[in-house]
């Protein structure tokens, strides 16, 4: 009910909304149920993972047509279709994962970016926009440059391009004729770096965002196209994050994202001359900036509330937006540098939801209609054979509120001897969201009930609550997820002795901290690419997430004792569960050496261990 009384008052242009995760309320486990379907099956596993995935997408300079990354091969190659969805065609053919593509304004190159064995050392690729021979633009192999952005005259490539040893990015601009690059921004401190966000209209400028590598503190800056100079648009004290995302088409206010607001990420209008914020939103939900028409004068945001996100559509004198028709579940504007298309009468748009996988859709403005350009899941995948996702609230250890997806296999009976599942998230400043996730479904439809909380260190739920696990990882965040399965046991459904854990990155960090410093919840336990000593990946991983750990666990000689006692490695021979271990050779969040350590520590305890590698993978598997 409060859900429909706050989208009707966004309906009418009311631009102060009250609710936030204050509202939530505890789950009744009872009131869990299990559907009954009489024709559910398990999902076939290669109708899952063959269902396309879609990343990135750009409008063409005539709105005719679209390019996107999609991997309808089994590898993210560069696609191109008509504006209405329909001939979609193959641009590039590589082994190597490609994205971010954008149109040249004259329609006649897309450029994207490329790496080599999921290693993210990406080069800028161009390619003749009715197909031909790709061309590498920058041939770095010791540097990164990514995030392309045209200017509006074609003559310019803004970029963001960082070192392979340094931990900082900064922002380049490419002589598209010349293809020398020029950096414009030189970053002294460790702990920032810059991120080109657009051109302004008459390309003198980027705006750019200059910010801790955390995103917790960070500045909209104004940076001179051709001599660097920076202007900073949002000076202010403390712990204070700002972005920009789109710009007026007169290039007087900014739309930016600010948690300015107690900690809440917010949007605003910036004008760029006073330096004065316009609020369009105040929520306590998480509320980002999106796109900026050109043409019509519409700008478009975000409205993420307990890991399901709304698109909102506004103007400058509206205050807050009308929410879009689109299905529920995680809406979000695409395009570069556009989401709206040349002639501002149209807005791209992906959506996806935990039974429908990430499609590209569009949203005409006239009329308000929402129509699918692509379908990338087989037939065999239709939504009422999935089980859906459901957001569900328990109490933690302290008191604290925790939400969290659980999907229900249908079918189940209430008798307490069903399998369960815990699906930690990577991060951890990161967020379960209802998205198309593949691994939960598989699970889900045979039977295994799944949940995915949201634990302290989440984002989406404010500034406080991420904050909540610093030099405390798995600590407090592992309370948090064993208070999920004690809420579980409650249904009535789940079976004590048949509880599993399993998740990616800081997902398999925190499985491996499960099994160590929980042993007797689990039965079973599977870790993708996650950590298990802060110390050796201080050593080994990427410069840049050396910063990220810092800013989470303190210095690591002064603060020897935390990074100690938040590792797994102090723990993992206490586990008694079965545990397999998935592992990128290529990896430079996560090096292989983290996986090495557990497979040996386990084996040399005589433990049940087993682990592959997957010699051209980095962080995650992009090759089918």
């Amino acid at each position: 009910m409060k859900r429909m009384m706050w989208a009707a008052l966004l309906l009418v242009g009311v631009s102060l909304w009250a609710d936030g995760p204050s509202d939530r309320t505890v789950t009744d486990p009872k009131s869990v149920t299990s559907q009954q379907n009489a024709q559910a099956k398990p999902v076939n596993v290669e109708d899952l993972f063959f269902t396309t995935r879609i990343f990135d997408a750009a409008w063409s300079p005539d709105g005719k047509q679209i390019a996107y990354d999609g991997n309808a091969t089994g590898r993210f190659n560069i696609w191109k279709m008509n504006a209405d969805g329909s001939g979609a065609q193959q641009l590039t053919k590589s082994d190597e994962r490609q994205g971010s593509p954008i149109w040249s304004p004259d329609g006649k190159w897309i450029v994207f970016q490329q790496d080599k064995g999921g290693d993210e050392m990406y080069d800028l690729w161009a390619i003749p926009s009715g197909g031909g021979e790709p061309q590498n633009l920058t041939n770095t192999p010791d540097n990164r440059e990514d995030g392309p952005i045209f200017s509006h005259d074609g003559k310019w490539i803004a970029l963001q391009s960082k070192a392979k040893t340094s931990p900082v990015y900064d922002i380049a601009v490419m002589n598209w004729n010349t293809k020398q690059v020029k950096t414009l921004t030189h970053e002294a401190s460790k702990d920032r770096f810059w991120a080109v966000s657009f051109w302004s209209p008459d390309d003198k400028y980027l705006y750019a965002v200059h910010t801790n590598v955390d995103a917790e503190d960070g500045d909209v800056y104004r940076v001179d196209a051709q001599s660097g100079a920076a202007e900073n648009l949002t000076p202010h004290t403390g712990n204070i994050f700002n972005a920009p995302s789109g710009i007026s088409p007169d290039g007087k206010w900014l739309l930016i994202t600010s948690t300015e607001k107690g900690g809440y990420r917010n949007v605003a209008l910036l004008n760029v001359a006073s330096k004065q914020k316009k609020w369009v939103t105040q929520t306590e939900w998480e509320a980002n900036a999106g796109d900026w028409s050109a043409k019509a004068g519409k700008f478009v945001y975000s409205l993420n509330a307990d890991g399901r996100t709304s698109l909102y559509l506004s103007d400058a004198n509206s205050g807050a937006g009308k929410s879009l028709p689109l299905p529920e579940g995680i809406n979000s504007a695409i395009g570069n540098p556009h989401a709206f298309s040349p002639d501002g009468a149209k807005l791209l748009v992906q959506h996806q939801d935990s039974t429908r996988p990430a499609d590209l859709w569009v949203v005409t403005l006239a009329d308000g209609k929402a129509t699918q350009l692509t379908h990338s899941a087989r037939p065999s995948l239709a939504p009422d054979a999935l089980p859906q996702s459901q957001i569900v609230h328990y109490k933690s250890f302290d008191g604290k509120m925790i939400s969290a997806l659980l999907w229900m296999p249908f079918n189940l009976k209430r008798d307490g001897t069903n399998a369960a599942i815990v699906y930690p998230h990577g991060g951890p400043t990161g967020q379960t969201e209802d998205t198309f996730a593949a691994t939960p479904i598989a699970l889900a439809s045979r039977g295994y009930i799944v949940i995915a909380p949201n634990v302290r260190g989440s984002t989406g739920y404010g500034l406080e609550f991420q904050h909540a696990n610093h030099q405390d990882l798995g600590g407090g965040d592992l309370k948090d997820e064993i208070a999920g399965v004690d809420w579980l046991k409650q249904t009535g459904y789940v079976d004590a002795k048949k509880v599993g854990i399993t998740g990616g990155s800081y997902g398999g960090f925190m499985t491996l901290m499960a099994v160590g410093k929980a042993p007797e919840v689990w039965a079973a336990a599977v870790q993708l690419f996650g950590i298990i000593d802060w110390k050796t990946m201080l050593q080994h991983s990427d410069p840049l997430l050396q910063q990220y750990i810092v800013g989470l666990l303190g210095d690591p000689q002064k603060d020897a004792a935390v990074y100690e006692e938040t590792s797994p490695i102090k723990y993992i021979r206490n586990e008694t569960a079965p545990l397999l271990i998935l592992q990128g050779e290529r990896d430079i969040r996560v090096p292989v050496e983290e996986a090495r350590q557990v497979e040996k520590i386990l084996r040399d305890a005589g433990k049940t261990v087993d682990a592959h590698y997957y010699p051209e993978e980095g962080h995650g598997w992009y090759k089918r």
